[in-house]
C-alpha cells in the first residue's frame, strides 16, 4: 500500500504522528537515518498534556507506570542545599496527571515503536531521506537503504528529522536564532547512597547541573554545562567533570554507562509549511533546557498536524485546515523559545541579576510562593502546557464561562470515577454539554452526525470554568473549537461550512 504519508524522522514527534495518523486509518510510511531509536537521550521530562493526549491513545498509565512521578525539586548552590520546591500533584484539579514524570527519551521512544508496530507499522532504520520534489499532485522522494535509492511517492511529507533537518534544509527555510556558548553534557550514571526519586538542580554563575531519576535501570539521568577545563579538551570524558560535578549535586558516582557532549541552540523555522510538506518537533523549533519542555512541544506539533492531515485525506474536510496547522503551532513555538531562554540566561547568569535569582529568589522567595494553590496552579498550567490555546485560529470562535474557542478543554472530573476525558479517546469531533442540550443543538447533531455528550452540572465543572447549558465543539485534539453559550446552531453550521467538514467517520481508501 502506497503511503498517504511519508515520515522523515523517528524521534518522539514522528512516531507520535504515526501512531494518531495509523489511528485515524492513514497509511504512514516512517524512516529513519539511525540504526535503532536514541541511546544518549537528554530530554527527561513528560508533561500532563502530553500524558493526555496519550490517554487518548490508551497508553497513559503505562507510561505512568514506567517513569517516576517527581514529587519535588532540591536546588543546590556552591555545594549546598539552598531550597525544595515540593511538585506532588501540584496541578490537582486541572488535570487528570498533575505532577511532572520523569520518563528518558530512550526507553520513551523504544515504547513509541512498539506502541507504532502494533498498529502495523514498522519503523524503517538505516533509511535516509535524499531528495524529495512536490507538485499539486504529491511528493517524490528519494530513500537511500544500505547504498540503494528506493523512489517513495505520498500526498504529503513530514520532516520530524531534528534540528539538523534534511527536510528543512531542503526548503530552504531560514532557522534563525543562535546557540548558547557553552558546551552541554548528559550522563547515564549509578549513584551511591539511597536511590534518589526527586529532581535535584544546581544553579550558579555558567554553571548548570540537574539529576533525575531513570525507573528502569535504577541510574541517574546527569545534564548540565561542561567546566570551563573540561570543556577545553578535545574529547572530554565523564571523568574530566567528576571532581567538578559530584560536589555540585552532593553525590558520589559509582559507574557510568554513557556520557556525550552537545550543543544547545534556540531556533525557530520560518516556516512550518511549504506546499505538502511540513516541520515538526526539532525541525521546526529547538529551545533550551528550561522547563522540559523541547520534547513535549515536538508531540504537541505531532498531535496537531496529525488530525487536519486525516481530516483532508478522508475527505471529511478542505483541504484550508491545513492552513491552521502553522498558524496554531508557530505562534507557540517562537514564544516559547523566548520565554525559556530569557529564563535560561537569567538563572546562569554571572550578573547582579543571576545572583539575586539564585541567591534570594529561588532558595526564599520561589518556596514560599509554592506553598500557595494559586502560585502551584499557575506553575503547573506553565510547565504542563495544558495552558496553550489557539484564540486567533481560524478554527476557533466564542466564549462561554472562562472557556474561549481555542481553549484546552478544562478536566472535569465525575463522581462516578469516570471524566469528560473518556468521550476523547475516540480521536474525533464532538460535542459536549454540561447541563442540558436543546431539542435543536440534538437533532443538528444528529443530523451532521456529530457525537453529543451530555454531562450533568456539577460544581466541578463550574469550577472548571465552564458554563452551565453551554455547547462547546470539541476537536480531536482535544480542544475546544466552538464554544457557544447558548448553543447557537449558526456557529456551529458556519464553521461546518466554511471548511466542508463532515464528521461521520470515513474509512481511507489508501
Amino acid at each position: 500500500m502506497a503511503p498517504q504519508v511519508l515520515i522523515v524522522g523517528a524521534g518522539p514527534t514522528g512516531l507520535v504522528l504515526a501512531i494518531r495518523l495509523a489511528r485515524h486509518g492513514i497509511a504512514v510510511r516512517i524512516v529513519d537515518q539511525n540504526s535503532g531509536p536514541g541511546q544518549a537521550s537528554r530530554a527527561m521530562a513528560v508533561h500532563a498534556r502530553t500524558l493526555e493526549f496519550y490517554r487518548q491513545l490508551g497508553f497513559a498509565d503505562v507510561v505512568v507506570n514506567l517513569g517516576i512521578k517527581i514529587e519535588a525539586i532540591h536546588l543546590r548552590e556552591a555545594g549546598e542545599d539552598v531550597a525544595e520546591l515540593r511538585l506532588k500533584d501540584m496541578g490537582a484539579g486541572l488535570s487528570p496527571y498533575p505532577f511532572v514524570l520523569a520518563f528518558p527519551q530512550d526507553d520513551h521512544e523504544r515504547f513509541l515503536v512498539e506502541q507504532l508496530k502494533a498498529l502495523g507499522v514498522e519503523v524503517e532504520w538505516n533509511t535516509a531521506l535524499e531528495s524529495f520534489t512536490q507538485d499539486e499532485w504529491g511528493v517524490r522522494a528519494v530513500l537511500v537503504r544500505g547504498g540503494e535509492r528506493i523512489a517513495c511517492s505520498s500526498v504529503y511529507l513530514c520532516g520530524c528529522d531534528g534540528a539538523r533537518s534534511r527536510v528543512r534544509e531542503s526548503l530552504k527555510l531560514d532557522f534563525s536564532g543562535g546557540t548558547y556558548d557553552h558546551l552541554y553534557y548528559v550522563a547515564d550514571v549509578k549513584t551511591s547512597g539511597p536511590e534518589n526519586r526527586d529532581l535535584v538542580g544546581h544553579l550558579g554563575a555558567n554553571t548548570f547541573a540537574l539529576m533525575l531519576p531513570v525507573r528502569s535501570r535504577g541510574m541517574q539521568r546527569l545534564i548540565g554545562i561542561m567546566p570551563p577545563q573540561a570543556e577545553a579538551l578535545s574529547e572530554p570524558g565523564f571523568e574530566d567533570i567528576r571532581p567538578v560535578l559530584e560536589p555540585l549535586l552532593g553525590i558520589q558516582v559509582e559507574q557510568v554507562n554513557w556520557f556525550s557532549t552537545y550543543r544547545v541552540h534556540h531556533r525557530v523555522a520560518s516556516q512550518f509549511r511549504v506546499g505538502r510538506c511540513f516541520l515538526a518537533g526539532d525541525a521546526a523549533h529547538i529551545h533550551s533546557p528550561a522547563g522540559g519542555q523541547g520534547m513535549n512541544t515536538g508531540i504537541g506539533d505531532a498531535v496537531n498536524l496529525s488530525w487536519k492531515l486525516a481530516v483532508v485525506l478522508q475527505g471529511r474536510g478542505d483541504p484550508a485546515v491545513l492552513d491552521t496547522y502553522q498558524a496554531e503551532r508557530i505562534v507557540f513555538a517562537r514564544r516559547l523559545v523566548a520565554t525559556t531562554d530569557r529564563a535560561f540566561q537569567m538563572i546562569v547568569s554571572q550578573g547582579a541579576g543571576g545572583q539575586l535569582l539564585r541567591s534570594w529568589l529561588v532558595p526564599h522567595v520561589f518556596p514560599v510562593l509554592t506553598g500557595f494553590t494559586a502560585a502551584r496552579r499557575a506553575l503547573f498550567k506553565a510547565l504542563s502546557q495544558v495552558q496553550i490555546h489557539y484564540p486567533d485560529s481560524h478554527l476557533s470562535g466564542g466564549r462561554a464561562g472562562e472557556v474561549i474557542g481555542g481553549d484546552r478543554l478544562p478536566w472535569v472530573p465525575q463522581s462516578d470515577g469516570r471524566d469528560n476525558f473518556d468521550a476523547l479517546q475516540t480521536l474525533d469531533w464532538q460535542l459536549h454539554v454540561y447541563g442540558e442540550p436543546s431539542p435543536a443543538l440534538s437533532t443538528a447533531a444528529l443530523e451532521l452526525a456529530l457525537p453529543l455528550h451530555a454531562y450533568r452540572w456539577t460544581d466541578a465543572a463550574g469550577d472548571a470554568g465552564l458554563l452551565r447549558d453551554a455547547a462547546y465543539l470539541i476537536r480531536p485534539d482535544m480542544h475546544v473549537a466552538l464554544a457557544l453559550p447558548r448553543q447557537e446552531l449558526d456557529s456551529l453550521r458556519g464553521l461546518v461550512a466554511r471548511y466542508h467538514l463532515r464528521f461521520a467517520p470515513v474509512k481511507s481508501e489508501a
